[in-house]
């Protein structure tokens, strides 16, 4: 998986790549796919929601630029992969996941892998986390059809909002966009598939 669709595809952050081979991949999917844990491509979790494919995963965190004292809001926790992969890399990491079950299912999977940094609650990823803004960084796992101006809001100047656009069933574009100041600068990195980021109707808590 490193070599050859993660380093031979463009990702050179040795401390992504270190991450990705240190995080076990197969502990985040449903039994049945774990033979299938590091091939290049989504696999479903349950609850009609996937783990995206390594090289995805591996691209967002790059596109962060992160160097170890982050905080970081991550918005769609799903299996808890990404958030693992975050965790070893900042400071702090704040995931916010709609879905009680998977929010469960990951919280007992980052507790057994010892990811002690993780802050994880059930609610409506739209609205962030706002308690603990600002963040030097957020990653989106889900697509809105367009950018969410609370994260926009909870983002540090200087920092950096990585998240895939677009509508549900078509082709979305994964940007990479910094705030400056009141300047918001966007990066655009090509197609990309992913589920829809959902608004839900618990309150946030």
């Amino acid at each position: 998986m490193i070599e050859y669709h993660l380093r031979g595809r463009g990702i050179s952050d040795e401390r992504v790549l270190r991450a990705m081979a240190e995080v076990p991949r197969e502990e985040f999917v449903p039994e049945v796919f774990r033979a299938r844990a590091y091939e290049d491509h989504p696999l479903t979790i349950g609850c009609d929601q996937t783990i995206s494919q390594p090289y995805i995963v591996a691209l967002m965190t790059e596109l962060l630029g992160l160097r170890g004292t982050e905080r970081i809001l991550e918005v769609g926790g799903g299996s808890g992969y990404q958030t693992a992969i975050l965790s070893r890399l900042a400071a702090e990491v704040y995931s916010v996941e709609r879905i009680s079950e998977l929010a469960l299912r990951a919280r007992k999977t980052l507790d057994r892998l010892g990811c002690r940094n993780v802050f994880l609650k059930v609610g409506d990823g739209f609205l962030g986390w706002e308690e603990h803004a600002p963040y030097d960084g957020i990653l989106v796992t889900c697509a809105p059809e367009d950018v969410p101006q609370p994260l926009i809001n909870q983002l540090k100047d200087g920092g950096r909002l990585v998240l895939p656009v677009g509508s549900p069933g078509s082709i979305q574009t994964l940007w990479e966009i910094r705030k400056i100041g009141n300047k918001l600068e966007r990066h655009n990195h090509g197609g990309v598939a992913f589920v829809p980021l959902i608004r839900s109707a618990i309150p946030p808590r």
